[in-house]
């Protein structure tokens, strides 16, 4: 197949994207098919994957300003007839911003080729976190309680500590309502912690969400089609899996298939699969969850674009059933293929 894999662009999940990107091409590569990587930020432009800069992940995200300066957002024109002539379907390797939030994927609709991962709608529902939770309540999966802040409409730092210490006590998790990777999260114990926290926020997004901490276990289901993969286990070196240690060597550890009784992990695999659903996921993705002292799960998010490395959680959870990683991709990019024709039969 003639594939183009899209990664990197102008998120803060700029660097993730690129290590993604990088791992989806040599894979593909050794399967025997045509890859083409691209670049979305500003002038697309096909990447030199050898280039070791791709795979440089820092302990803190891309600064905004920076990120401004690499291009503008998606356009049309910068999809070029010569780079996607003749391409069987194209891989979305992209993390946060436009790249998962549903408006990439409406641009790649109008090009008629299959793409991989979720469409606008699932997309653009999973990126919305506070509306991931509203849905999710609405079909009884349990999520932390929460707040959910306007930026331009931030009540005064008393009455919002009054509120919080009403509806969700100390502690509690303070993140952009539209990020991933834990960009721009916090985890704030005492209520002076909580301004500063909304103000880190705030950088990355125009809502910010604060959410009710659930102290236990950090896990996770890998979802591919219609089948949860075995769930995995995140012991992080801190409170919680924040970006530091999501992508510096050592600071979490994983167990997969995690120690858990059968009837509990089954649990987590149904609640993976319903939440997957509901938000109109496709292909393949990933399902957060926690898990109290009494063995209450909460959903706290699904991932349409999860990492794509060979040491990433999907592709780990891939591997426990057998599924190794050229073969984890090829497969996602035959799915989409696959969706892409039902979709014309039912025209």
């Amino acid at each position: 197949m003639k594939i183009v894999v899209l990664m990197g662009g102008t998120s803060a999940e700029r660097e993730v994207s690129l290590t993604s990107g990088v791992s989806v091409v040599e894979a593909l590569r050794k399967r025997g098919h045509e890859v083409i990587a691209l670049d979305t930020a500003g002038e697309m432009r096909k990447l030199d994957i050898k280039d070791k800069k791709l795979l440089e992940i820092k302990e803190t995200p891309p600064d905004t300003k920076k990120l401004a300066e690499i291009g503008e957002s998606f356009s049309v024109q910068r999809f070029k007839a010569e780079d996607l002539a003749g391409t069987d379907v194209i891989f979305v390797a992209l993390h946060g911003g436009k790249g998962e939030d549903g408006t990439i994927q409406a641009l790649l609709e109008l090009t008629g080729i299959p793409y991989c991962g979720s469409g606008v709608l699932g997309s653009a529902l999973a990126m919305d976190k506070e509306m991931a939770k509203v849905i999710f309540k609405a079909n009884d999966i349990p999520t932390p309680d929460w707040i959910c802040l306007d930026c331009d409409k931030l009540p005064q730092e008393s009455d919002l500590i009054s509120d919080v210490e009403g509806r969700l006590g100390f502690p509690l998790v303070v993140k952009p309502n539209d990020q991933g990777s834990t960009v721009g999260l916090s985890f704030v114990e005492k209520k002076q912690e909580l301004l500063p926290a909304v103000r880190e926020a705030a950088r990355f997004s125009n809502r910010i969400l604060l959410e009710k901490y659930i102290a236990g276990r950090e896990l996770t289901v890998g979802i591919l089609r219609e089948e949860a993969l075995p769930v995995a286990e995140i012991i992080p070196e801190h409170a919680i899996y924040d970006y530091e240690c999501k992508y510096t060597p050592g600071k979490s550890q994983y167990i997969i298939p995690a120690e858990l009784p059968d009837t509990k992990a089954v649990e987590l695999q149904c609640l993976g699969l319903r939440a997957f659903q509901v938000l109109r996921c496709s292909d393949f993705g990933r399902v957060d969850f926690r898990m109290d002292d009494g063995g209450n799960i909460f959903c706290l998010e699904v991932n349409t674009l999860p990492g794509m490395t060979p040491a990433s959680l999907v592709p780990k959870a891939a591997k426990a059933i057998g599924i190794r990683f050229e073969e984890l991709v090829e497969k996602v990019c035959l799915l989409a293929i696959e969706r892409k024709k039902g979709d014309a039969r039912k025209v």
